[in-house]
C-alpha cells in the first residue's frame, strides 16, 4: 500500500520514540539538521486503518508535524494524545506561519519561533508596526490576509477544479519535468510565428508529443490530427466464465483522405479509412479514467452512469449505444483529447490480447496535474489581465442561460412527442370511424343495441350492405362497390399515417430528444474551467502587484489563462457545430416523415382518380384487417420512451459524489456565480 511505503521510508530514516537520546556530538555542522515540529490544525475529519499507521482525526484537532514529506503525499503527525502516525498532506494545514509569513514581504525581522502569538511579537518589535505604500497609490494591509497566511497561498476549497487540475500547484510552485536533466521546467512561452508554423512543430513530433499541447492565436487549441467520425454499433450479448454476462460494441473509425482539392465528380469517391474494435462499457470507463488523469486542464464529457436492472433490455441497450456513441463522439471532437495516446490506444488496438495488457498500463499512469501546464505552449504575452476577467463573467452568464434554455427545450420537446402519441391515437381513431361507417359495424364505444335483436336477419340481408360488400341497400350498385372501397382503402392509409406518428415519436425524435443532452448542463461541464480561470486571474493580479512582481508566477498564470480561454474557444466551436447538428438533423427528420405522411395521403387520394376508380368496381369488397379491431380499438399504445437521465440532471438518481461535495462546498463558501453575493468566508478567501 502506499501508505505502508511511506510508513517504511520513515523507519529507515527516523525513530519515533521520544526518548531517543541526543548524540554525543555537539558539531552539528556534521549531522544533519533535524526538521522543526511544526503546530497544525486538521481541516477535514480523516479516518485512517490502524494496520497502515494512519491516524484518525477529527476537523479541528491540534496536530504536531514531525516530518511533512513522509513520501507519497503524507506526512508524520503526532496528535494531542501524543500518538504518532501518518496523516495526508491535505488534510491539515500550519499555523506557525500565520504572522511570520508576510513579515519578510516587508522586510522585518522574524520573531523566533515561540513566539506566534500578536501579542508576544508587538512587545518583541521596537518600533510600531506601519504600513508599507506601494507604488500603485494603492495601500497594503499589514496584516496576513486568510489565503496567504493560514493556507501558505493555497485555496481553502480543495475540491475546486483550480486544485484538483494541478493548476495550484503549478501557479505557485511549478514543475520539474524528471526526465529533463536541467532543474528549471520544461515549460516555456514560444513566439506567435512558431506557435503557427506547421514545419516548426511537426519537427518536435515524437516521443512524447502527444504530452505536448500548442495553442495559437485567439487563445485557441492546434489541433494536430485531423477530424474523424466514430460509430458505436452492433451491440451483442457475451458471457464470460469470470464477468458473467456483458454487452459488447462494435466501435468504428472513419477516416476520410477525401479533400476539396483532390475531388472529381467524374471518379466514384473513395470509401473513407475505417478501423473496428470490440469494446465493453468497462473499456470506456479504462478510457473516461485515463483520460481524466491525463488531461486535467480540459473539459471532458461525462460519461453515461453505469447501469445495473434491466441492462441487456432492447431499450437499455439501444439507448446506451447512442450514449457512448454521443460520448466518443465529444471526445474525438476536441482538438487535444483526439490525439491523446489513450484515445489512439482504445480504438486502433484491434486485437483483444493486445487491448487488455495496455488497460493496465493506461490505468497505472499518474496523474498529470501540474506536468499538463508545463507541457502547454502558447504565444508570449498574448493575455490582457482585464479582457481575461471580463470574457469569464461572459461566458459564465451564457453558459448558465443556454444550460437554462435547453432544459426548457429538452422539457418542450418531451411535450411535443406527447402530442405525436395523442396525433397517432387521433388518426388512428378517424381510421376506425371511417371504417365503421362503410361496414355499419359499431365501435366499442358506441352504445349497445344496433344489431343486437336476435330476430334480425344478417347485415346483407337487412339493407345495411349489399352481397357484394358495398356499402348500399342495393344489389349490384357499382358506384357505391367503388366507393366503398376507396373509402377502405382511405381508412387503411391512415392506419399507416398513425403507425407513422407513432414510430416517429417513438424513435426519430426519441433520437433527437437524446441529443439535446449533448448541449445541456454546458456550465456544469465547464465549472472547473470557470473555476480554474477565475483563481489563475486572482493570482495573476498578486504577482503583477507593484513592488513585489513575480515574472515567473505571472508567466504560469498566462499558462493556465491561454488554457481556460482555449478551452472555452472549443465550447464555442462545439456549440456552434452541435446545435446545426442537432436542428439539420431534427428538420430532415421531419421532412421525411411529413413527406412519409403526404405519399400515403397522396395513394388513398388517387383511388379516387380514373381510371383507378374505375377498376374497383371489378370485383367484390374484402375486408379490411383492421375490422376486427373495431370490437375493441387499439387506442391505448404504451407509453413512450424517455431519454436516460444527463448525469448532471436533478432527476438522476446517481451524481457524482465530488459533484455533490463540490456543491456542498461552494454552498458553504458562496461560491461565485453571476448573480449571486459570495458569503463571508468565500470573500475571506479570495482575499
Amino acid at each position: 500500500m502506499i501508505t505502508s511505503s511511506a510508513w517504511t521510508e520513515h523507519l529507515e530514516c527516523h525513530s519515533l520514540s521520544d526518548d531517543q537520546p541526543e548524540p554525543a556530538d555537539e558539531h552539528h555542522e556534521l549531522q544533519p539538521v533535524e526538521e522543526p515540529v511544526k503546530a497544525a490544525r486538521a481541516l477535514y475529519k480523516f479516518e485512517g486503518q490502524a494496520e497502515s499507521r494512519e491516524l484518525t482525526v477529527e476537523a479541528g484537532d491540534e496536530l504536531n508535524i514531525l516530518k511533512e514529506e513522509a513520501g507519497d503525499g503524507w506526512s508524520l503527525v503526532r496528535v494531542s494524545s501524543g500518538e504518532i502516525g501518518l496523516l495526508p498532506q491535505t488534510y491539515y494545514t500550519c499555523t506557525t506561519s500565520f504572522l511570520s509569513a508576510p513579515l519578510a514581504v516587508h522586510g522585518r525581522n522574524e520573531p523566533p519561533i515561540s513566539t506566534i502569538t500578536p501579542q508576544a511579537y508587538f512587545q518583541h518589535q521596537s518600533k510600531p508596526l506601519s504600513i508599507v505604500p506601494q507604488d500603485t497609490g494603492e495601500w497594503t494591509n499589514p496584516l496576513p490576509s486568510f489565503r496567504q497566511s493560514l493556507l501558505r497561498g493555497k485555496t481553502l476549497n480543495r475540491f475546486s477544479g483550480f486544485v484538483t487540475s494541478g493548476a495550484e500547484e503549478w501557479v505557485l510552485e511549478g514543475y520539474v519535468d524528471p526526465v529533463t536533466p536541467s532543474s528549471s521546467s520544461s515549460h516555456q512561452r514560444i513566439s506567435t510565428e512558431d506557435s503557427i508554423n506547421d514545419d516548426n512543430r511537426l519537427s518536435r513530433l515524437g516521443l512524447g508529443e502527444a504530452d505536448r499541447h500548442y495553442v495559437d492565436a485567439g487563445p485557441a487549441w492546434q489541433s494536430k490530427v485531423p477530424k474523424f467520425r466514430v460509430l458505436v454499433h452492433s451491440p451483442s450479448k457475451r458471457t464470460s466464465g469470470l464477468s458473467g454476462a456483458y454487452t459488447m460494441y462494435s466501435v468504428t473509425s472513419l477516416f476520410s483522405s477525401a479533400t476539396d482539392e483532390s475531388y472529381d465528380p467524374y471518379i466514384p469517391p473513395i470509401s473513407p479509412a475505417r478501423i473496428t474494435v470490440q469494446r465493453r462499457f468497462s473499456h470506456f470507463i479504462v478510457l473516461h479514467t485515463s483520460l481524466t488523469r491525463r488531461l486535467p486542464g480540459i473539459a471532458l464529457p461525462p460519461l453515461p452512469e453505469k447501469q445495473y436492472a434491466g441492462r441487456f433490455s432492447a431499450d437499455f441497450v439501444e439507448a446506451r449505444r447512442g450514449e457512448l456513441e454521443r460520448y466518443i463522439g465529444c471526445i474525438v471532437k476536441h482538438p487535444v483529447a483526439r490525439y491523446a495516446e489513450v484515445v489512439t490506444s482504445f480504438l486502433g488496438c484491434e486485437n483483444d490480447a493486445d487491448w487488455k495488457r495496455i488497460m493496465p498500463q493506461l490505468l497505472s499512469m499518474p496523474a498529470a496535474g501540474p506536468s499538463f501546464f508545463a507541457h502547454v505552449f502558447h504565444p508570449a504575452f498574448n493575455v490582457d489581465l482585464d479582457d481575461a476577467t471580463e470574457v469569464i463573467d461572459r461566458f459564465s452568464r451564457h453558459t448558465l442561460a443556454v444550460g437554462k434554455s435547453t432544459q426548457s427545450l429538452r422539457n418542450v420537446f418531451g411535450r411535443i412527442r406527447e402530442v405525436r402519441l395523442e396525433m397517432s391515437k387521433a388518426e388512428r381513431l378517424l381510421s376506425y370511424s371511417l371504417l365503421s361507417l362503410i361496414t355499419s359495424t359499431p365501435l366499442s364505444s358506441t352504445p349497445p343495441g344496433i344489431n343486437e335483436d336476435p330476430g334480425d336477419t344478417p347485415q346483407q340481408r337487412n339493407g345495411l350492405l349489399n352481397e357484394e360488400g358495398a356499402w348500399c341497400w342495393r344489389e349490384g350498385c357499382q358506384d357505391c362497390l367503388k366507393l366503398t372501397k376507396a373509402m377502405q382503402k382511405t381508412s387503411d392509409g391512415l392506419q399507416i399515417v398513425a403507425d407513422l406518428y407513432d414510430d416517429h415519436a417513438r424513435r426519430t425524435q426519441l433520437a433527437t430528444h437524446d441529443t439535446f443532452k449533448s448541449v445541456a448542463h454546458p456550465y456544469q461541464l465547464y465549472e472547473g474551467i470557470v473555476e480554474t480561470h477565475q483563481s489563475t486571474v486572482s493570482r495573476y493580479k498578486d504577482a503583477l502587484k507593484s513592488g513585489k512582481s513575480n515574472d515567473e508566477m505571472a508567466a504560469r498564470c498566462e499558462t493556465v489563462l491561454n488554457t481556460t480561454m482555449a478551452e472555452m474557444d472549443t465550447y464555442h466551436d462545439q456549440k456552434v457545430e452541435n446545435f446545426s447538428t442537432i436542428t439539420r438533423e431534427y428538420l430532415d427528420g421531419e421532412i421525411h416523415f411529413y413527406e412519409q405522411v403526404l405519399h400515403k395521403l397522396k395513394a388513398a387520394r388517387r383511388t379516387f382518380d380514373a381510371p383507378r376508380f374505375d377498376e374497383l368496381s371489378r370485383s367484390p369488397r374484402q375486408p379490411s384487417r383492421y375490422e376486427r379491431d373495431l370490437e375493441a380499438p387499439k387506442l391505448n399504445p404504451p407509453p413512450l420512451p424517455q431519454p436516460c437521465p444527463h448525469v448532471y440532471d436533478s432527476a438522476s438518481t446517481m451524481r457524482p459524489v465530488n459533484t455533490a461535495i463540490h456543491k456542498g462546498i461552494g454552498a458553504l463558501l458562496g461560491k461565485s456565480q453571476p448573480g449571486r453575493k459570495g458569503s463571508l468566508l468565500g470573500r475571506m478567501w479570495a482575499e
